[in-house]
């Protein structure tokens, strides 16, 4: 995996952290993944044919 730097609202970064603290996720870096896959997933891949 690389690192990447991300700038995000705070309110962003707290929600963030209430899925954390409320275990669905084991920490900001997976909450981030799986946004960014599904978001992947419904904008690039589908349109390709791609699942």
């Amino acid at each position: 995996m690389k690192l990447i730097t991300l700038h995000l609202p705070e309110t962003y970064i707290k929600a963030l952290d209430q899925l954390v603290d409320e275990r669905f996720y084991p920490n900001r870096s997976e909450a981030i993944r799986v946004a960014i896959r599904d978001l992947i997933s419904a904008e690039v891949w589908r349109r390709q044919g791609v699942d």
